[in-house]
């Protein structure tokens, strides 16, 4: 299987507010940058769309080493949180509903496709390609609030 590297980032304008999201693919010496937005969203949603957008680009099943600076989608899947939530029909430990349960039900599917390695990253930090995200993240928001 080929190794992909997967930088992505979600940003907002209010939390709920207009939404952007940014992902970057890299593989040898190939890069490709995808973002897009959302007029009502919230941030940890642009999380989730980010690593949703980046992992159903790909063709194949592949390696993914992910990179992300936020801890909602990192410990999620890391920590085994969001398959339980599934399996207890997306309810949480604490008998609360889990959030955006149509996006981590994506997610999920598409981790049972890609080998994906979890790695969290300090946001708006010396990270290049993070701070690249971000870059086009707030960019979509900002389209969007006209």
């Amino acid at each position: 299987m080929k190794t992909i590297t997967l930088y992505t980032d979600g940003a907002c304008s209010g939390n709920p507010g207009p939404g952007g999201w940014g992902a970057i693919l890299l593989f040898g010496e190939h890069k490709k940058e995808l973002s897009g937005g959302e007029a009502n969203t919230t941030n940890n949603r642009m999380e989730l769309t980010a690593v949703i957008r980046g992992l159903e680009a790909l063709k194949e099943p592949c390696v993914v080493e992910l990179y992300s600076d936020s801890k909602y989608v990192v410990d999620a899947l890391e920590k085994g949180w969001a398959r339980s939530w599934r399996a207890r029909g997306w309810v949480k430990s604490d008998k609360k509903p889990a959030l955006n349960p149509d996006l981590w039900g994506r997610l999920l599917e598409l981790c049972e496709e890609h080998t994906v390695n979890l790695h969290w990253v300090k946001g708006h930090a010396q990270n290049p390609y993070n701070n690249r995200c971000d870059q086009l993240a707030v960019g979509e928001w900002q389209k969007l609030k006209g």
